[in-house]
């Protein structure tokens, strides 16, 4: 996870993804919104950090939800600057 934050381009991205969603889970489209940036960008790092288990989806009417995974859930607040 730490390379995923602090040794990959993107990293900062996908940690202020991941604060937010330490506070509630959102849709891709809500987080773009939130974070006033491209709907396509978001979606490639959730991408990313759902292949490397950190954030799970699930399925919500027509749309998909984000959540941490149980396992980074307790710890994000190690990772997060």
């Amino acid at each position: 996870m730490c390379y995923l934050i602090d040794g990959d381009r993107g990293g900062r991205t996908r940690a202020v993804i991941l604060k937010h969603l330490a506070e509630k889970p959102y849709n891709a489209n809500q987080l773009a919104i939130v974070l006033n940036m491209d709907y396509k960008t978001i979606k490639h790092h959730l991408n990313i950090l759902i292949k490397n288990e950190i954030v799970v989806k699930k399925k919500n009417e027509n749309y998909f939800i984000y959540y941490l995974s149980e396992s980074v859930e307790a710890n994000i607040m190690d990772f997060i600057p």
